[in-house]
């Protein structure tokens, strides 16, 4: 909401709106001269304005109310960046299960670190240049699209990458895969003429979108593109070498190499967000000698195993990571810290994704020391009987050799209980979509406080 509200602001249009809580995300509209009201009220909506909210905003909040009785325009998020992308000449997005803010923080990192003017809107903070959007009236639109209730349909790119498919947002989602694959099947069939889709191959799901339009056949005259860790796809990574603080490997075209490219960014998975990256850009026709340099730079978007804290030789890090493959994902980053102690830090988030992705969790928290798990994170849902932490702590303990335990409480009273354990070297690595992504401001408040580590 903050991304759209900065592409409004730099657009000249005014903006006002409301949150629960202030926060840096709400400094940075106001920077920009949005007015901005902590807390809802229905005095906060102006009498002529179009009225923007995302799925989280349920039909009894009193904004919502009062527009309804003034019969003023109600879009969801997703209605403004589809009338935004339509006004773009050039609209890249990025989609899939997981993966899709980091490849759209890239792709708009490296084009601006190349003086391409990109317009952008991603869903998260890019750190070096500290910001989720931005409108700059050059050729190419660059944009996260959200597939978590549906909305992708309502997008047409002309270039889209599909990072991925694999059941998610279950509560959305009733028959998992084949409910997401009739979504990505409608998306895709929505392409602007001539629209390309980059595909990765190497993933189940996505084989299986690709599959029904072989047989059905593609509208618009779209085309698919593939690319994979070295398989025979259009675009390939070959010869991957992970050191310990850099990963280089090569991009091939067609079987011909095209460029050797290094990353910071740990983790197979940010080779495929990066080859997703290079290779939309490689079709969009840009310069790629003014964009290639630019890879070895990005570290990587806020939350996405970004470190927030250090003190007395123990680092914390913060990750977005609430679905299993995410974790394991995340987690398999942890595997160039040698002989420390890897401690996760799990928050469940959603009682239905606990329910629904239960053994999967399960089998998610390999390589670690030790795993604490926090009450659940509801993110507005009811509590669902027998789906909560404290029996998920009980059956992984029988299940695995991994000492875990649950912190019931706040994340304030989570970090108090972890704080008397920790010792020097340790690396703890908070993992989840809510609340949790302040165990590392409690913990180092509790530092500062001279609470003396280990007792």
């Amino acid at each position: 909401m903050s991304g759209l509200a900065k592409y409004l602001l730099q657009n000249g249009y005014n903006v006002s709106g409301s949150d629960i809580n202030d926060s840096k995300y709400v400094k940075s509209v106001r920077d920009l001269g949005a007015k901005v009201f902590i807390g809802h009220d229905e005095n906060n909506v102006p009498d002529d304005c179009i009225v923007v909210a995302s799925t989280a905003i349920r039909e009894q909040n009193p904004e919502i109310q009062k527009a309804r009785r003034l019969w003023l325009p109600i879009w969801h998020r997703s209605d403004l960046l589809a009338q935004i992308s339509q006004q773009e000449n050039y609209f890249i997005g990025f989609s899939g299960t997981h993966g899709k803010t980091t490849t759209s923080g890239l792709c708009s990192y490296v084009m601006e670190l190349a003086g391409l003017k990109p317009s952008y809107v991603v869903g998260g903070i890019i750190p070096e240049i500290n910001t989720n959007a931005n409108c700059s009236g050059g050729k190419y639109f660059i944009a996260e699209l959200d597939e978590s209730d549906g909305t992708i349909v309502k997008y047409s790119p002309n270039l889209v990458v599909v990072n991925n498919l694999e059941p998610d947002h279950l509560d959305f989602y009733k028959n998992g895969l084949e409910s997401i694959l009739e979504t990505f099947e409608t998306f895709i069939s929505n392409m602007r003429e001539g629209g390309k889709i980059l595909v990765n191959m190497d993933n189940e799901g996505v084989k299986r979108l690709t599959s029904h339009f072989m047989t059905n056949g593609l509208p618009h005259n779209a085309e698919f593109i593939t690319y994979s860790i070295g398989g025979n796809t259009d675009y390939s990574v070959k010869n991957i070498e992970y050191m310990p603080e850099y990963t280089t490997f090569d991009i091939y075209y067609h079987g011909e190499k095209q460029t050797s490219l290094k990353i910071i960014l740990k983790g197979v998975h940010n080779v495929y967000n990066a080859l997703a990256v290079w290779a939309s850009l490689h079709i969009a026709g840009i310069d790629m000698q003014l964009v290639n340099p630019h890879f070895a730079t990005f570290t990587g978007m806020g939350r996405r195993f970004e470190k927030v804290g250090e003190f007395d030789k123990i680092s914390v890090y913060d990750d977005y990571a609430h679905h299993p493959t995410e974790i394991k994902a995340t987690l398999s980053c942890s595997k160039s810290f040698r002989n420390k102690r890897i401690i996760a830090v799990f928050q469940p988030h959603r009682y239905s994704r606990l329910q629904n992705l239960w053994n999967e969790f399960m089998e998610a928290f390999d390589g670690i020391d030790e795993l604490i798990v926090t009450d659940v994170y509801a993110a507005s849902e009811d509590e669902i009987v027998g789906v909560n932490s404290k029996e998920f702590v009980n059956e992984f303990k029988e299940k695995s050799d991994i000492p875990c335990r649950h912190i019931s409480g706040s994340i304030e009273d989570v970090a108090k209980e972890l704080y008397k354990d920790l010792k020097s070297d340790d690396i703890v690595i908070g993992l989840g979509a809510g609340t949790i992504t302040k165990l590392g401001k409690e913990l180092l408040t509790l530092n500062n406080e001279r609470v003396k580590v280990g007792n």
